[in-house]
């Protein structure tokens, strides 16, 4: 599903126009961007928790070269799903 479809569906769910439908996903994706760039997470109860992690720097080979290069320590967003969203999705799956 892309942004249009998301768009449709949401808005015929939740009688809004596609208009407003866009603006809410757009609202909710930068209250997100803006909170894990604060290093905010954001959890929302039943479907996941947004948040941030830090990874190490390390020293990896190039399978190729056999060359040794660094990478370095750097803040990625992540998403951990809720148990809720797990076990629909686990249901759902098996059908």
């Amino acid at each position: 599903m892309n942004k249009a479809e998301l768009a449709e569906k949401l808005a015929a769910k939740a009688g809004l126009t596609k208009k407003g439908a866009y603006q809410v996903i757009d609202g909710i994706i930068d209250v997100i961007t803006e909170s894990l760039t604060k290093s905010e997470a954001v959890n929302l109860t039943g479907f996941g928790k947004f948040e941030v992690r830090s990874r190490k720097a390390t020293t990896r080979i190039n399978p190729q070269s056999g060359k040794k290069f660094k990478v370095p320590a750097k803040v990625v967003p992540a998403f951990k799903p809720g148990k809720n969203l797990k076990e629909t999705v686990a249901k759902k799956a098996k059908k």
